[in-house]
């Protein structure tokens, strides 16, 4: 293989998933090695469509869709959803006439949803010089996931950098992939700052193969990369996969987010009145979605357990103007009380807000909600305790104690 076809072979974005060989046996046995060989090649691509909930407080769907459409026309805001083009999609060397790129999602029930279409994988050319190794960086895998969606590399996002890379260089953007550690956990491998040499004896340089996510124009040296905290480290020019970035359009209107996450407040169900708990709610997408379609009548208490985070939720209700939302700083984890014996219900310490208690056998919090039904029992005035009656229907030792104001509460909670 000559040094051209090497590259081409090289500079690709073609992951594969690595199984753990007892689930892979028992997948391929439950629906057969070929099909389960293309489910795995699919889930290590992302989609080419963004997925878009309306803000229905602030707009209508039907209004969003025609600003949207309004946007991409408008030369100006073109270069901020990546030149797509409505009735016109440029995939690879093709052009698809006739092709609308926004549409409303066809599932029952969710007409608050939109499709925007991009398009992908794209090959590209990093035109390479002969005898010379391409300038590369390499980001982590949520700043690469990012960047599969539409945005631009963010200085947190790199974790290694080629020598001598100045502002306005060309570099080639991979993304690491964490594998199995010595200590039964998973690990990058790699330390952040890593200068990488773009050569076969580069420690990294075979990890490297298949995960190039496209090219871009640094808006930093290296230097500057790793003195900084924040900015954007690199300006994509080139992507694998081509769609639009919705930084600063519509603002309060949209959010992006992936259609599970959607449908997983949908199904909670939410009425106006009622009080919803959050758990690890970061960065807000769920709890914001939920406040919606409560129609901001009620109130839910969000949790997470870092101060940054919690903010992060703040900032995103504030921008959608949602007001039934409380966060509080809480890991959920460390919260557990149970009632004793005399029926006394422990509360947790340091805490100066909601706090939620859960069975110390209980599964991880994934960023579950939990439905409290508003059955109250007001007692004495100086009682600022909230417990949960357990019932049969759930996990054994599921409890709650949140800390209100005022006010002592005998709630049911439903999943």
């Amino acid at each position: 293989m000559d040094s051209s076809a090497a590259a081409a072979d090289r500079y690709t974005y073609s992951p594969r998933l690595r199984w753990q060989p007892e689930v892979e046996e028992y997948f391929a046995a439950a629906y057969g090695r070929d099909r389960f060989a293309r489910i795995s090649e699919a889930l290590a691509h992302p989609s080419c469509y963004s997925c878009i909930r309306v803000n229905t407080l602030k707009s209508s769907t039907d209004a969003v869709m025609q600003k949207l459409i309004n946007l991409v026309d408008q030369n100006g805001i073109c270069g901020g959803i990546n030149c797509l083009e409505i009735g016109q999609q440029k995939g690879g060397d093709k052009t698809h006439e006739g092709i609308s790129l926004v549409h409303k999602c066809p599932y029952p029930g969710l007409d608050n949803v939109i499709f925007v279409q991009g398009s992908g994988p794209h090959v590209l050319d990093y035109e390479s010089q002969p005898e010379q190794s391409v300038k590369e960086v390499i980001v982590s895998r949520k700043c690469a996931e990012s960047v599969l969606r539409g945005a631009q590399v963010y200085v947190p996002g790199v974790l290694a950098c080629s020598a001598h890379v100045e502002k306005g260089d060309k570099v080639a953007v991979s993304v690491a992939v964490e594998k199995p550690a010595d200590d039964s956990g998973w690990t990058v491998g790699i330390t952040r700052g890593t200068v990488l040499q773009g050569v076969q004896s580069d420690v990294h340089y075979e990890e490297r193969k298949g995960l190039y996510i496209g090219q871009g124009i640094t808006a930093m040296s290296r230097s500057g990369i790793f003195r900084v905290l924040h900015g954007v480290a690199v300006e994509m020019t080139e992507r694998v996969y081509r769609l639009p970035s919705f930084n600063d359009v519509l603002e309060g209107e949209i959010f992006l987010q992936n259609l599970p996450s959607v449908v997983a407040a949908n199904v909670l169900d939410p009425q106006q009145g009622e009080r919803i708990l959050d758990m690890c709610a970061a960065p807000g997408g769920k709890t914001t979605a939920i406040a919606i379609l409560m129609r901001d009548k009620g109130e839910i208490v969000a949790l997470d357990r870092s101060h940054n985070k919690v903010m992060d939720i703040l900032k995103l209700a504030a921008e959608m103007d949602l007001n039934c939302i409380k966060a509080y700083k809480l890991d959920a984890l460390k919260s557990v009380r149970k009632i004793n014996e005399a029926g006394n219900v422990g509360i947790t310490d340091n805490c100066t807000g909601a706090t939620v208690t859960l069975g110390e056998d209980s599964d991880n919090c994934t960023g579950s909600s939990t439905k409290v039904n508003a059955e109250f029992t007001k007692a004495g005035e100086d009682s600022s305790t909230t417990s949960v009656v357990q019932t049969g229907r759930y996990h054994p030792n599921f409890y709650t104690s949140s800390v209100f104001t005022s006010v002592h509460y005998i709630c049911s909670i439903r999943l």
